[in-house]
C-alpha cells in the first residue's frame, strides 16, 4: 500500500501527500519551502491529491505568503532581539501599560502578557488587557500604539468610526502606525 506520493502542482512547487495515523481529516500544510497534505488512514491518497487541487489558489496564495514572512525576517532579524528575557519584558510592558493608563485617564480591570501567535493584543468585556509580550522587542511608538489601542477599547468596543477618531486623537496617524505593525507581524510569526 502505498502511503506517499509528491506531485507538483503549477506555481507552487512539490505537494507531499502522505497518510497520517493523526489526521482526522484530509488537511493542507503550508510551510516555507513546503507543502504537506496529511489524509486520514483508510482513505484513499488520490482524495488528498484532488483535494489540494480545489485548493490550488489558497495554497498559492499561503505559499507566497511564507515567502514574504522569510524574506520579511531575514531583512528585519538585525533589528529585533532574537531572545528575550520574559520577567523584564513583562516589567517593561506593564510600567508602561500603567503610565498610559493615567496619562490618558483609561482605567483598565486587569493585566495578562502572554505569548501569543496571532494577536498584539485584546481586551475583555470585563476591562482586562491582555498583551503580546512580544512588545517588547518593537520599537516604543508601536508598543505604544497598541497599548494605548486596547485602554481605549476599555471606553469604545469595536473599531468602529468613533474608536478610530478617538485613537487618532490619542496617538497621531493610528492607521499608518497600525500597516506598520502588520510589518513587524510578519517577522514575529
Amino acid at each position: 500500500m502505498i502511503r506517499a506520493f509528491v506531485f507538483s502542482l503549477d506555481g507552487v512547487g512539490d505537494v507531499l501527500v502522505e497518510h497520517s495515523t493523526r489526521a482526522r481529516r484530509v488537511s493542507i500544510s503550508v510551510r516555507p519551502g513546503s507543502v504537506r497534505v496529511a489524509v486520514p488512514l483508510g482513505v484513499a491518497l488520490a482524495r488528498g491529491q484532488k483535494f489540494t487541487l480545489s485548493k490550488k489558489d489558497w495554497i498559492k496564495s499561503h505559499s507566497d505568503r511564507m515567502k514574504l514572512i522569510a524574506k520579511f525576517r531575514s531583512e528585519t532579524a538585525c533589528n529585533l532581539p532574537l531572545i528575550i528575557d520574559f520577567a523584564a519584558a513583562r516589567n517593561k510592558i506593564v510600567t508602561r501599560l500603567d503610565e498610559l493608563s493615567k496619562q490618558f485617564c483609561l482605567p483598565y480591570a486587569g493585566v495578562t502578557v502572554r505569548n501569543q501567535k496571532t494577536r498584539w493584543g485584546s481586551c475583555s468585556i470585563r476591562d482586562t488587557i491582555s498583551l503580546n509580550i512580544n512588545l517588547a522587542r518593537l520599537p516604543e511608538g508601536l508598543m505604544d500604539y497598541v497599548i494605548i489601542h486596547e485602554l481605549l477599547h476599555t471606553k469604545i468596543r469595536g473599531h468602529g468610526n468613533e474608536f478610530w477618531q478617538r485613537l487618532d486623537m490619542l496617538v497621531s496617524d493610528a492607521r499608518g502606525l497600525r500597516g506598520e505593525l502588520r510589518k513587524y507581524s510578519l517577522a514575529l510569526m
